[in-house]
């Protein structure tokens, strides 16, 4: 069997390891533990997280066990890697919550039955009881502040201030590792890149206490050409919950993959044979275009199955005049105006972000620009355009 590292490369995940000979060894040998982390701060994954479910996917179907770490703990501190902020704090209810969202749409991606079954577990069960003391004599006297303080989740926020509740997480996510490494015989943990500091404070931490074998493997992080966080739109994340993201929004965002990103997304997001993705992504003229539909169709078949990919492709083809039919919405026969319309359909999440749609010359009415919030529906049916990307059919309910 192929080694799982030897994919993971030919796909271009991997960023930096750490005793990479050794750790190649030991996935062409054993099934092994690994666990990736999840902040429970939304009740849906995002496109941020879909990568790293993908390389998860990877490493079960290798035959490597998957450890779903939820963050419930160390969220009621805040991770400070690339902000600039604190973030909220949580109830246990919420996070709860959170994590049967999450779980329903990993499910999509992980088995959570028969061998190497993937498990979640939450960090909240071993942190919020931590002796203090303890915890500083146990796990504290480990770690270099000079040393920390050089590590580029820190650095960005020195500037601004960094509390001291921030400045323990690197302690905490390390401990995680260690206790997953002791209840589990986890040995490797997997993250983005910008997660590198913090991954390797695990495995140091494992090595120095337990003077056994721990490793560290990042990823590169899902960007464009141009280096931009791929996963954000207008209207904020692409989420995986079709309730926040619809299955046609989601293909759209795909569809709209640009010309030099789709190989790259092909290898990361998807399972297609890297022979074929070579084939789709030879060309770069207009013929770019079949593999970007092939591509949305792809990942939006992973998130939401096949029959809503076929009707996103279908509902694309149809807005666009590929043939298919128009995606439709209905509104309310009391409204009135193409602000209302813009908020009624969710083509706009508020009436403040309607009228600057309006303002800035993104919406037509029938091929007709709009410059007034207020100016008048048709009678019947019309056609509702958001700049030249999305097209509706409008329908009174």
């Amino acid at each position: 069997m192929e080694n799982v590292m030897d994919t993971l490369r030919a796909r271009g995940f991997i960023k930096q390891t750490v005793y990479e000979e050794e750790l190649y060894e030991l996935l062409g040998r054993e099934s092994v533990p690994f666990y990736t982390g999840y902040d429970p701060t939304a009740d849906s994954l995002h496109v941020g997280h879909f990568m790293q479910l993908v390389a998860m996917k990877h490493m079960q179907d290798a035959g490597h066990r998957p450890i779903i770490l939820i963050g419930g703990g160390t969220a009621m501190v805040g991770d400070p890697t690339g902000r600039t902020d604190m973030r909220s704090m949580m109830t246990k209810e919420t996070v709860a919550y959170h994590v049967e969202c999450f779980k329903k749409q990993m499910s999509k991606f992980l088995r959570f039955e028969g061998e190497n079954a993937a498990i979640i577990v939450n960090n909240a069960d071993w942190l919020m009881d931590l002796n203090y003391i303890d915890f500083l004599r146990e796990i504290g006297v480990h770690f270099s502040v000079n040393k920390m303080l050089t590590a580029e989740c820190f650095k960005s926020r020195m500037e601004r201030g960094l509390s001291f509740l921030e400045f323990n997480y690197m302690l905490m996510q390390a401990y995680d590792f260690l206790v997953l490494h002791r209840k589990y015989n986890c040995s490797l943990e997997l993250g983005g890149d910008d997660q590198w500091s913090n991954i390797l404070a695990g495995a140091d931490l494992i090595r120095r206490k337990e003077h056994k074998p721990a490793f560290a493997m990042t990823f590169q992080l899902l960007t464009t050409s141009e280096g931009k966080k791929m996963g954000k739109t207008q209207k904020g994340a692409v989420w995986l919950d079709e309730n926040k993201t619809s299955p046609y929004e989601f293909y759209q965002y795909w569809r709209n993959t640009a010309d030099a990103d789709v190989e790259k997304c092909f290898r990361l997001l998807t399972f297609v044979p890297l022979e074929e993705i070579g084939e789709l992504c030879r060309y770069r003229d207009e013929r770019i275009n079949a593999a970007k539909e092939r591509l949305a169709f792809e990942l939006t078949k992973m998130v939401h199955g096949e029959e809503k990919a076929l009707k996103a492709q279908t509902e694309a083809k149809g807005a666009f005049g590929d043939g298919g039919d128009m995606p439709a919405a209905a509104i309310s026969q009391s409204c009135g105006t193409v602000l209302q319309a813009l908020v009624e359909t969710g083509l706009a999440k508020s009436n403040g972000e309607a009228r600057r749609l309006i303002q800035q010359g993104g919406v037509s009415v029938n091929g007709d620009r709009v410059s007034d919030a207020n100016a008048p529906l048709p009678a019947g049916e019309f056609t509702l355009f958001k700049g030249k990307k999305v097209r509706l059919k409008v329908v009174r309910a």
